[in-house]
């Protein structure tokens, strides 16, 4: 036995790089989405593919900065070269009615095959040119943005406000990407690295805070037209929207296609026989609001019915009504009916039935 006056013997720490724990975090993400039963569709492999890289490259940063194993450095540049080009393919196809074909998505490999050749051949500009990646795909992620939430017509509008928010994030992380590349290269000139890892690691610490910032954003009261508003400024209705506007009153009147929880605007396009931003500009001009809202109204409006008419619990009205997220209903149904459902009920139950018609008709549409 050791003399409890003795010194204990040095134990070996076992050294976790922080990437590793970012890497894990995506790993677990990624394993959620794929036990999700539509992680299939055409327009979240992107996305998916996208967690992945992340991941990998977080190894990859782990491994060189936490192990200084140089060797890893020519696999971490093209990864590097290719995330930003798969973040801007995942959200290009959020914009598309159709998504971007095999055939079209060669270009995007250039940066990554550049980088390779230059790792082959001629190293030096190669910092200045993963620079210039991150920034020139930050700024098209930013441009994909311009028109707002509904610019994202294969986005399921259940998620488009969270998708558009995701977008401007994912933006702005590319570009900061490319410039913490340029302190990293003025580091290497002025004090031959010596603080290259302390600002990876700092980097993958922003990075984490920027997903924490997303949860945040995701939980805020902040409306689609609020965010579009910044984006662009609506003229002044045409007789053409109105045309279209009515045309949609009457589809989603006749047909409750907002019942579809996968509904998108893309879809509510094909079924007017208009283009997807034809009837987004209607719905803005006529309505002053955006489709994932003038949809949700429709779904409130269901789901208030639901309340009051049945005694089935809140999260079955939530799925009957069309909405597959918890948080998303409780923050539509408070913004157009100015309570929760549980004090909708409860009001509801106390209340004369014509009461109920006329406050219902009052708050779906302006």
């Amino acid at each position: 036995m050791l003399d409890s006056h003795q010194p204990l013997p040095d134990m070996p720490m076992i050294f976790v790089p922080l990437p590793f724990v970012v890497a894990l975090l995506l790993a677990i993400l990624l394993v959620r989405m794929l036990r999700q039963e539509d992680w299939r569709a055409r327009e979240r492999q992107p996305f998916m593919f996208l967690i992945g890289v992340y991941a990998l490259q977080s190894v990859f940063i782990g491994i060189r900065w936490g192990y200084e194993i140089l060797a890893i450095m020519p696999a971490q540049s093209i990864t590097a070269a290719l995330i930003p080009a798969i973040a801007w393919i995942s959200f290009r196809n959020l914009t598309l009615e159709e998504p971007l074909r095999l055939t079209r998505l060669w270009p995007h490999a250039l940066p990554a095959a550049t980088i390779a050749l230059m790792l082959a051949f001629w190293r030096e500009p190669m910092g200045f040119v993963l620079i210039m990646i991150f920034i020139g795909y930050g700024v098209a992620l930013f441009w994909l943005a311009r028109r707002g939430p509904d610019g994202l017509i294969a986005s399921r509008l259940d998620g488009t406000l969270l998708s558009y928010r995701s977008l401007l994030i994912t933006a702005t992380a590319v570009v900061a990407g490319g410039l913490s590349d340029v302190f990293i290269s003025l580091d290497f000139e002025r004090s031959g690295g010596a603080h290259a890892a302390s600002i990876v690691a700092f980097g993958n610490v922003i990075a984490l805070l920027i997903l924490g910032g997303a949860a945040l954003v995701a939980g805020t009261n902040q409306s689609a037209e609020e965010l579009a508003a910044e984006m662009t400024v609506n003229p002044a209705p045409t007789e053409e929207d109105g045309s279209a506007a009515a045309a949609l009153d009457a589809l989603m009147q006749s047909k409750a296609i907002y019942l579809d929880p996968d509904l998108n605007l893309n879809r509510i396009a094909r079924k007017l026989g208009l283009p997807a931003r034809r009837v987004s500009m209607a719905v803005n001009r006529i309505h002053g609001m955006s489709v994932s809202q003038y949809v949700n109204a429709f779904r409130i409006r269901h789901a208030c019915d639901a309340l009051a008419a049945t005694d089935h619990p809140v999260t079955r009205v939530m799925f009957d009504s069309g909405f597959i997220s918890k948080s998303n209903f409780n923050r539509e149904f408070a913004r157009v009916t100015g309570e929760s459902p549980t004090e909708f009920r409860r009001r509801a139950e106390n209340q004369p039935q014509q009461d109920r018609d006329e406050a219902r008709v009052a708050f779906v549409l302006p």
